[in-house]
C-alpha cells in the first residue's frame, strides 16, 4: 500500500480503514507535506517509508495506492501510480478538468488496473440495493432527475474552520478547499461530486448542458451554495442543488436525495431518511425504509467501501468497484459545465 496525500480526511477515514485490513495490507510508503506530521503518520500507521515527494511512493513499488492529495494534483499523482502498475483509489473529484479525468480512465484500461473513486455512498447497502433494483427492474428511459444535497461545510469553505469529521491534528491548508486553482471551486467540487457520483451511478446519466448560479462564501473565493439546471444525454432534464448547512444536534448527517422519473416508473433514494422506493404503474414496486429492510443510520456516510474495493483489486478479487473511473469522469463533466455556466452567466454545453 502506498498513500499520496495524507491530509485531514485521509487520516480520519482512509488510514483507519486500511489499518482494519492489516492481515492483507503492508503499509509501504506515505507522502505528504510537513515533516512533523509525516513522521507521526509513519509511526502511527507503520509505514516503512515516508517522504514529502510523491515519487518516492511510486518508486517503492506499491501494488495499490490511495491518492488523496488536493484535487489539482490528482491527475499527475493517479496517472503516475497507474502507469507504475498500481490499482488506484482516488479522492473525489477525480480531477477538475474532464479531459484529464477521461485520460485517467483510458490509462487504467491501457495498463489493466482498477481506478476507484472515493464515492463512499455507492457501497452502502441501501445504495447497493437501489442500484440492483434499477438494473433489474428500472424506470425506463430517464426523463427528469432532482438531486439535492446539504452538508456542514460553511466553516470549511469560508476559511473559518474545518470539516466536522476531519482529523483535528491535520487541518488542511485553506488553499486545498478555497483556492479555485487548487480545489476547482467550492461546494460543487467538495460535496456535489458525491451527490452526482450517487445519482449518475444509479441512473447511468451523462450531463450534456447546464445553466448554473452559485452563491459565494464570505472571505473566500469559492461558493457555499449551488443551483444548477441540467440536461442529460437522451433529453432528460433536472436540477442539482447543494448548500452548506449548519451543524445540528444530530451531527453531520448529510441531506442527500435523488428523485428520478422515467418513462416506466420512478425512483426515490433519500440517505438522510433511509429510504429506497422504486415505483412502476405496472405493479412492480420495491420500498425499503427503517424497520422494513433498512437499519437506522443505513444512509450515514462511510468511505470504507472504496478502500475495500481497492484491497480487493490488489488481491485479485474482481467485481467490487462500485465507483469506477468512468463514473468519476461523468461527475467531472457535470461539474465543469456548472462552473463554466456560473462564470459565463450562459448555458454551457459539453464539448
Amino acid at each position: 500500500m502506498g498513500v499520496i496525500g495524507a491530509g485531514s480526511w485521509a487520516v480520519a477515514s482512509h488510514l483507519p480503514a486500511l489499518a482494519a485490513h492489516a492481515d492483507e495490507v503492508e503499509m509501504v510508503a506515505v507522502a505528504r507535506k510537513g515533516p512533523e506530521m509525516l513522521e507521526k503518520i509513519q509511526r502511527d500507521f507503520g509505514f516503512a517509508h515516508a517522504s514529502e515527494d510523491y515519487r518516492d511512493v511510486i518508486d517503492a513499488g506499491v501494488d495499490v495506492c490511495v491518492v488523496a492529495s488536493p484535487s489539482s494534483f490528482h491527475h499527475e499523482h493517479a496517472k503516475a501510480a497507474l502507469e507504475a502498475g498500481a490499482h488506484v483509489m482516488c479522492e473525489k473529484p477525480v480531477t477538475i478538468d474532464p479531459a484529464q479525468a477521461w485520460d485517467l480512465v483510458d490509462t487504467a484500461r491501457r495498463v489493466g488496473r482498477e481506478l476507484i473513486i472515493a464515492f463512499g455512498w455507492n457501497y452502502r447497502p441501501m445504495v447497493v440495493e437501489a442500484k440492483r433494483v434499477m438494473d433489474e427492474i428500472g424506470i425506463g428511459t430517464l426523463e427528469h432527475m432532482t438531486v439535492h444535497m446539504a452538508s456542514v461545510t460553511r466553516e470549511l469553505l469560508s476559511n473559518t474552520g474545518a470539516y466536522p469529521e476531519s482529523s483535528p491534528e491535520t487541518i488542511p491548508e485553506q488553499s486545498t478547499w478555497t483556492d479555485p486553482a487548487v480545489s476547482g471551486g467550492g461546494y460543487g467540487q467538495a460535496q456535489l461530486s458525491h451527490a452526482l457520483g450517487l445519482a449518475l451511478w444509479l441512473t447511468g446519466a451523462r450531463a450534456s448542458e447546464a445553466m448554473a448560479m452559485m452563491a459565494p462564501a464570505l472571505g473566500s473565493q469559492v461558493e457555499l451554495h449551488d443551483a444548477i439546471a441540467m440536461r442529460y444525454e437522451g433529453g432528460a432534464v433536472g436540477v442539482v442543488s447543494g448548500g452548506s448547512c449548519h451543524l445540528g444536534s444530530g451531527g453531520n448527517k448529510h441531506q442527500l436525495e435523488v428523485r428520478a422519473i422515467g418513462s416506466d416508473g420512478q425512483l426515490h433514494v433519500d440517505v438522510e431518511r433511509e429510504l429506497v422506493w422504486l415505483y412502476r404503474p405496472d405493479g412492480r414496486e420495491v420500498r425499503l425504509e427503517v424497520g422494513a429492510g433498512l437499519p437506522h443510520d443505513a444512509g450515514r456516510y462511510d468511505c470504507s467501501g472504496p478502500i475495500g474495493a481497492l484491497i480487493d483489486a490488489g488481491a485479485g478479487r474482481s467485481g467490487g468497484n462500485q465507483s469506477p473511473g468512468e463514473l468519476g469522469a461523468r461527475t467531472v463533466e457535470a461539474l465543469d459545465l456548472a462552473y463554466r455556466s456560473a462564470g459565463s452567466g450562459q448555458r454551457e454545453r459539453r464539448t
